[in-house]
C-alpha cells in the first residue's frame, strides 16, 4: 500500500487516509510504503520509509523502493499519475489505484479521456464510494476495471459507549471553510438558548497534529465560537476524538462541499451518538437512514435539526440506534473480505 507523499502515518497526525490504509493493512497482513515519519510510524505495521531527497523526487523513489521490494500487488492511494507510471515500470505486479477524492479535481483525470486511458493502463480503480464513482464516470463509455470500497471502521477498536450520554453537541473536523464549522456555530447560537442544560463543543484544528497553525481563519471561527458559548478545545489525538463521540449526544457534520465518503460521520454513528450530516457527496450514501441529513449551507435547518434531536429523547435515541446498525456495514473486517475478492479477481 502506497501513500500519498504528505500523509501522516502514526497516531499523533494521521488523517482520513492513514487511518484506512492502517486499518486495511492490518486486516490483510500488508505491508505499507510512504513518507518518512519524524517520530516513526505506527509500529504495528510493516512500514517502509521513502527517502526522497532532492533532486530525487518521491515518485522515483517510490519505483525503486517497489521495484526492490517486487510486490505481487501496488496498492497506490490518491497518486493517479504515479499509479500509471508503476503499472508501466513495473510489469510483474498488479496496480491498483484507491481515489478518496474527486477525481475530475485530480491532476491526471481532471478530463473524461485521461480518466478512460487511466482505466485501460490500470489493473483496478477504487473509489471510497458510489459518489466518487459517478464521478469518475462521467463521459466515459467503459468502466470495467472500475469498482466501489467503501472506507472500513474497525467497531472493535472504538471506546464504549456511555450509558448515560453527555448533553452535548459535538463538531469534530478541520476548521476550515469547507466543513461547515461556521454553520455549526451560527446553527448552536440558534439552538443553545432554548437548550437547558446543553453545552457545544468544537475539536479540531486547520490541520491534523498538535503542530496546526492558528490561522486567521480558526482565530475567527474561535471568537464566534466563543460569543455563541461554544467550547473549543483545537486539536486533539484521535483517540481523544473517539472517546468524546462515545460521550456526546450529538455530532453534526455540517459540510459544504461534497464529501468523497465522510469518515467522521461514521465514526460517529459507530460510537453511539445520534448523528446530523450535509445532504451532500458521499454523505447521503454512508449515512442512508442512520442520520439526520438537512441541506448544506443552511444554519437555520440545522438548528431545527438540533433542536428537534435534543429535545425528543425518544427520536434521539432512535437515530443513534439506526446510526449503530448503518456503522455496522463498514466494520473492517467486511470491507477487508470485499478488498480480498478485489485482489483475486485482479487481470
Amino acid at each position: 500500500m502506497l501513500l500519498p507523499p504528505r500523509e501522516g502515518f502514526a497516531p499523533d497526525r494521521a488523517g482520513a487516509i492513514a487511518l484506512v490504509v492502517r486499518r486495511l493493512a492490518l486486516a490483510s497482513n500488508a505491508a505499507v510504503l510512504g513518507a518518512a515519519q519524524p517520530d516513526g510510524a505506527y509500529p504495528d505495521i510493516d512500514y517502509t520509509p521513502i527517502a526522497a531527497p532532492p533532486p530525487l523526487g518521491f515518485g522515483l523513489a517510490a519505483l525503486r523502493a517497489v521495484r526492490r521490494l517486487r510486490p505481487a500487488v501496488i496498492e497506490v492511494h490518491q497518486q493517479p499519475r504515479l499509479a500509471r507510471i508503476l503499472a508501466r515500470a513495473v510489469p510483474q505486479s498488479r496496480v491498483m489505484l484507491f481515489l478518496h477524492n474527486d477525481p475530475q479535481e485530480m491532476r491526471g483525470l481532471r478530463s473524461a479521456k485521461a480518466r478512460q486511458r487511466s482505466l485501460a493502463l490500470l489493473h483496478q480503480t477504487i473509489c471510497v464510494s458510489a459518489y466518487l464513482a459517478d464521478r469518475y464516470r462521467d463521459g466515459l463509455t467503459r468502466t470495467e476495471r472500475l469498482a466501489v470500497l467503501h472506507n472500513p471502521l474497525t467497531l472493535a477498536d472504538l471506546p464504549p459507549r456511555a450509558a448515560q450520554r453527555t448533553r452535548e453537541i459535538l463538531f469534530v473536523g478541520r476548521i476550515v471553510e469547507n466543513k461547515g464549522v461556521a454553520d455549526f456555530i451560527a446553527a448552536c447560537a440558534r439552538a443553545l438558548p432554548a437548550l437547558p442544560g446543553w453545552s457545544a463543543r468544537i475539536i479540531g484544528g486547520d490541520r491534523f497534529g498538535p503542530a496546526s497553525p492558528s490561522t486567521p481563519y480558526v482565530q475567527t471561527m474561535r471568537e464566534q465560537a466563543a460569543q455563541a458559548g461554544i467550547i473549543c478545545t483545537g486539536y486533539q489525538p484521535h483517540e481523544q476524538v473517539l472517546a468524546a463521540m462515545a460521550q456526546a449526544a450529538l455530532v453534526v457534520v455540517p459540510s459544504r462541499w461534497p464529501e468523497p465518503f465522510g469518515l467522521t460521520a461514521l465514526e460517529a454513528m459507530a460510537s453511539g451518538a445520534a448523528l446530523i450530516a450535509s445532504h451532500i457527496g458521499g454523505l447521503p450514501e454512508l449515512v442512508g437512514d442512520g442520520g439526520l441529513l438537512v441541506p448544506p449551507c443552511d444554519p437555520a435547518q440545522l438548528a431545527r435539526a438540533i433542536l428537534h434531536l435534543a429535545q425528543d429523547d425518544t427520536a434521539r435515541a432512535q437515530r443513534a440506534e439506526a446510526g449503530l446498525a448503518q456503522a455496522r456495514q463498514f466494520d473492517t473486517p467486511i470491507i477487508a473480505a470485499r478488498l480480498s475478492a478485489l485482489r483475486q479477481a485482479l487481470p
